[in-house]
């Protein structure tokens, strides 16, 4: 491979830093903006496995509010979620007045890995296909701001993640045997989200593609796009001042030995 085919493919961790934290200063600029002006948004992270969707969510939120900004990632659907309206359980996590709605891995479920694995009927994929723009259409004429990401890995950087996470007992977790079995159906996967892009990427909630075989490049560029998209401002934030510490009226803390303290673990240390 030529040095030149992929020549942004690093960026110096001094420069990704800089730029991580001034975004994540805009980001919390931008979720006042949200709660002043009682806006609610939502950002849906699609993608393959290991396309790093999970990461960037981490750094969004890093700075962020988490009672005014949720990360929805929901589990397998019960036997009763299965027999509502599909897009009922993920309706009951969208965002109230002044609140962010981060979707790692969404209602788009059923365009990828049901569809792929057979977990729904191909009369069930049809009608998704069908009911999702009109569903996207409403929140959005309902006023919430959806945004919408996929993030794209080439086939031989996911399997080199893959590979890190099989080796790695910190991060085994992140592999399940769906995970594996996406693999040898890179190409089924690939079918499924060009079926789903042509039906569900619409004027009013597009698709933006993340390209992410640089996890660096992929934070910051998605961070930067959603932050454009917001048409947030500075707030004025009330003035706080530390008060003066009242005089001691006379309080006598219980000896220590009644209560029960956490080991000194850190003495070990070192």
């Amino acid at each position: 491979m030529g040095q030149d085919e992929h020549p942004r493919a690093s960026i110096p961790n001094r420069v990704y830093e800089a730029e991580l934290i001034r975004l994540q200063a805009e980001l919390v600029r931008a979720q006042e903006w949200v709660k002043a002006e009682n806006q609610r948004v939502v950002v849906v992270f699609e993608g393959r496995d290991a396309a790093g969707k999970g990461g960037t969510v981490k750094r969004i939120t890093e700075y962020l509010s988490p009672r005014n900004t949720r990360i929805v990632a929901l589990p397998t659907p019960t036997e009763r979620e299965r027999s509502q309206w599909y897009f009922q359980r993920y309706v009951e996590h969208l965002p109230a007045g002044g609140e962010i709605t981060l979707f790692d891995r969404s209602w788009y479920n059923r365009a990828g890995v049901e569809w792929v694995m057979g977990f729904c009927t191909p009369h069930e994929h049809r009608r998704f296909l069908h009911q999702c723009p009109i569903f996207e259409r409403l929140l959005v004429e309902d006023g919430i701001m959806l945004r919408k990401y996929w993030f794209s890995v080439s086939d031989s950087e996911q399997q080199r993640r893959f590979a890190s996470r099989l080796n790695d007992p910190m991060r085994q977790w992140k592999l399940s045997p769906m995970d594996l079995e996406s693999i040898t159906r890179w190409e089924d996967y690939s079918r499924a989200k060009d079926e789903m892009m042509v039906h569900t990427d619409i004027p009013e909630a597009p698709w933006y593609v993340v390209e992410s075989d640089s996890k660096k490049r992929a934070r910051l560029n998605m961070i930067a796009h959603l932050l454009s998209t917001i048409p947030y401002v500075d707030v004025p934030l009330p003035a706080l001042a530390l008060p003066d510490r009242p005089p001691p009226q006379g309080y006598q803390r219980p000896p220590r030995e009644h209560t029960t303290y956490v080991p000194d673990h850190s003495a070990s240390l070192g």
